[in-house]
């Protein structure tokens, strides 16, 4: 009886062992598919990370990055034949444009911008604004940029050219020079890192389309985990809104500030204020008169404008390679007082000026989706206000708001959208569409087509 009971357990043991076994192997596979799933993870994000590492070194060492003081002659730079070796690029720029008005009578009722530069692209094909850029260090002290357009009519113009201090201490920079001002957010890009063909209308109506200036730029970067910079610039104040003059000193002022970091590893954002102050002497706009003949009035006097900014980036993990969503705003708001003179050709009723006052303001929202490898999508919606403004012409009673038709209370809009193909990053190619209310009465349906394409070495953009 014994040996029996053994016999018939042998047996039991011997039978649910296959059945143990089998249990304990699909435990052993299900734990090592976690696995392989938690490793996967971790590689993905690890790539992300290395390529925002790579990145981040790539632009510091394009900017900070100089030879060393036991290498080179007294004279900061080391010697011989090619020694100097600058990073040279060149931007490709064209367009093929559709446009139900003329873009040679463009006009932004309400303001007054210079209408030359703000206009949209001339109809069928042309030649964009080709970017030549050069830049190097100097020595251990400085580094040059070089930024010049080649004009499609002909004739090159300097967009921005300045020298810029390394290695100050304690997260100074010092800039002198031509540059793209820091007020606002896209006016410091340049126009081939847009998302869009044009600048908002608020660009075009506050800063002249885009604000380049002769001056000197003092930034300091704070020591922070969160990103926050402030900046100061005195400028020539040359250029819209702005005007030049022969007198010693500054024309304008301008100071920012920028606070920004991350919220996750898929998210990133800044915000940001700046305030710009010009005192434009005889700033000279296109009018009509009641006859509907040409008329160039000027505006001398004081120009306040405040800019709030806003961004927001989204790429899951970091890795903007397969999606990513870009979220970008700005908000405008000018005052401007001095006075106005009408018909500095004192061709019609003789020059003739009086007080002038106005309050305007503006804004402008676009949201980019790039919904697959080298395809984006995007839509922009631009808004104006014309506000208040005050005629206080006291010279003669001939005069009324009716001189001026171009100050009418009116305001613009513009609504925008786009797709562009990029097949690597040195190449774009982008279709948008615009229905545009820039002029009282006359909605302005808009098509273009446009290239841009980057030879050479081209550093990092903002962010």
């Amino acid at each position: 009886m014994h040996r029996k009971l053994i016999c018939a357990a042998a047996l039991a043991a011997a039978a649910g062992a296959p059945l143990a076994a089998r249990a304990q192997d699909a435990e052993l596979q299900r734990i090592r598919e976690e696995i392989r799933q938690m490793k996967e993870a971790y590689e993905r994000r690890i790539e992300a990370l290395e390529k925002r590492l790579q990145e981040t070194e790539a632009r510091t060492a394009k900017a900070e990055v100089a030879p060393s003081p036991a290498s080179t002659p007294a004279g900061g730079r080391s010697g011989g034949e090619g020694a100097f070796n600058p990073a040279l690029s060149l931007i490709l720029n064209g367009t093929l444009a559709y446009t139900k008005r003329d873009p040679d009578r463009f006009r932004i009722n309400g303001f007054v911008p210079t209408a030359g530069e703000v206009a949209p692209p001339r109809r069928g094909l042309s030649l964009g604004e080709s970017e030549l850029a050069l830049s190097a260090n100097i020595d251990t002290l400085f580094r040059g940029t070089l930024m010049a357009a080649l004009k499609p009519e002909g004739g090159l113009e300097v967009e921005e050219s300045y020298l810029q201090t390394l290695g100050l201490s304690n997260g100074f920079t010092v800039k002198a020079g031509r540059f793209f001002s820091g007020v606002g957010y896209q006016n410091q890009l340049h126009a081939h890192a847009w998302d869009f063909t044009d600048a908002p209308l608020v660009m075009k109506a506050f800063l002249g389309n885009q604000l380049a200036d002769d001056g000197v730029q003092v930034k300091w970067v704070a020591p922070t985990d969160l990103y926050f910079d402030l900046g100061f610039e005195a400028g020539r104040g040359r250029t819209f809104p702005g005007s030049d003059r022969s007198k010693n000193g500054f024309g304008s002022g301008t100071v920012f500030a920028h606070l920004g970091g991350d919220l996750g590893s898929s998210y990133a954002w800044q915000v940001g204020v700046s305030h710009l102050r010009t005192a434009p002497r005889e700033r000279t706009y296109d009018d009509t008169d009641s006859t509907g003949a040409g008329v160039t009035n000027s505006f001398t006097g004081q120009s306040r404008l405040w800019v709030l900014d806003g961004v927001l980036k989204w790429a899951p993990e970091g890795n903007a390679a397969e999606t990513s969503f870009k979220l970008q705003g700005e908000y405008f708001r000018r005052t401007e007082s001095g006075s106005l003179t009408y018909d500095t050709q004192a061709a019609s009723l003789g020059t003739q000026s009086g007080g002038y006052g106005s309050r305007q303001s503006g804004w402008y929202l676009q949201g980019v989706y790039q919904f697959m490898p080298r395809w984006r999508a995007g839509y922009r919606y631009d808004r104006l206000n014309a506000g208040a403004t005050s005629l206080g012409l006291v010279e003669s009673g001939a005069l009324a708001a009716a001189s001026f038709p171009i100050l009418s209370g009116y305001n613009p809009k513009r609504s925008a959208f786009m797709v562009d193909w990029s097949p690597s990053e040195f190449s774009r190619i982008r279709l948008q569409l615009a229905r545009d209310y820039s002029r009282q009465g006359e909605p302005d349906n808009q098509v273009f087509v446009q290239y841009i394409m980057s030879l050479g070495a081209h550093g990092a953009h903002k962010f």
